[in-house]
């Protein structure tokens, strides 16, 4: 690709303007891209429009002023995709106040603010994102995008489950927002959920974040070979300037959700390893401090950490003494105990009886 731009803005207004083969209206392809809202009541579910191996598209919104059949402006939005085959464009003039029909999608869809702002109903809230935001929307979220009858630029990525999936695996972003990307926006089919972003107060967070965006759509434009390569390696760090060095905040319900998330994360791993676990092993792998595991543990179980563990322990002990013959002192260092004294103490504290009295009695229950 040939041109003289460097900027992300100046990218994006080349891209959907210049060089580029208009798409006659009512055109299949331009509809995907942009379809004015038809009904109040339906709503569609835009399924992923590339193939397989395109794991990776860009959209690229640009709202202009151009004269219209008499001597006035109207608002006109250039859309055009990437990859595609050749560059195209697709034009459309609307009335103040249009949006995009009602839709979900069957994928991970990223907005960025390049230029002016963007308005969006989001579960039936409207919200406005300002230059520099970003917004993240699962698969199940309903929402319309109001067209912009003023000046502005936006960029949207639409990312492949599996793609997602991989680039979260990687732990490029704040354990935080991994916990609940992986769960909230993927795992959980139930729920409808979206992310805003902001800039922090790192200034030099949105330089680098547009210069990978820029990147990213250079490569989704020119779609040279090795281009999807290139591409999960921006993503990769798209992610990890966003996770570490931009601001989200959640409503009560997220927070909410985003807490049983991490405990059930959290207790599936102490189930996983009872026997040797230790609160440094869950700083090791979840990057919360010490006080964070024993506060979730505390609001779900009313057990302490310790108390936790060790109640899974027994638990563990009793069902080994139920369904096996192995014996005492094998349940007893297996269920995480090397002092025999202490583990028939508390053993016999739990079950009002001795491990042994425990497996004879279950016999016969």
């Amino acid at each position: 690709m040939k041109h003289s731009f460097s900027t992300l803005s100046g990218l994006c207004t080349y891209i959907t303007t210049l060089e580029t083969h208009p798409l006659p209206a009512g055109h299949k392809l331009g509809l995907r891209l942009v379809c004015p809202e038809y009904s109040k009541s339906a709503h569609e579910v835009k399924t992923y429009p590339l193939p397989p191996k395109e794991r990776i598209f860009a959209l690229c919104w640009s709202f202009v002023a151009e004269e219209g059949s008499i001597p006035q402006t109207v608002p006109v939005l250039h859309a055009t995709l990437c990859p595609a085959p050749k560059a195209f464009c697709y034009r459309l003039s609307f009335q103040t106040g249009t949006k995009t029909q009602l839709h979900t999608h069957d994928y991970i869809e990223l907005a960025y603010v390049v230029e002016g702002e963007f308005r969006q109903k989001i579960l039936g809230r409207d919200i406005i994102f300002s230059k520099g935001d970003l917004c993240m929307i699962d698969k199940n979220c309903l929402h319309q995008d109001y067209l912009s009858d003023r000046p502005a630029t936006i960029l949207f990525l639409g990312i492949a489950n599996d793609m997602f999936s991989e680039i979260m695996d990687e732990n490029v972003a704040a354990q935080k927002i991994i916990s609940f990307l992986q769960s909230a926006l993927l795992k959980q089919k139930d729920l409808q959920q979206y992310l805003h972003f902001r800039p922090g107060s790192d200034p030099g967070a949105t330089d680098e974040l547009e210069y990978c965006l820029f990147l990213l759509l250079k490569e989704l434009h020119d779609n040279e070979i090795g281009f999807s390569y290139i591409c999960k390696g921006l993503l990769l760090r798209i992610f990890r300037i966003i996770g570490s060095r931009y601001d989200f905040s959640l409503s009560k319900e997220q927070r909410k959700t985003m807490n049983w998330i991490m405990f059930e994360e959290i207790s599936d791993y102490i189930k996983g390893h009872y026997a040797t676990i230790t609160i440094q092993e869950l700083v090791r792998e979840f990057h919360f401090q010490e006080d964070y595991f024993n506060r979730i543990i505390k609001s779900k179980t009313g057990l302490t950490y310790s108390a936790y563990v060790q109640q899974i322990r027994l638990e563990r002990a009793a069902h080994l003494l139920a369904t096996t013959d192995k014996s005492v002192d094998e349940i007893t260092e297996l269920a995480g105990y090397h002092n025999k004294g202490y583990f028939y103490k508390i053993f016999q504290s739990r079950y009002g009886m001795t491990p042994s009295k425990y497996r004879i009695a279950s016999q016969y229950s």
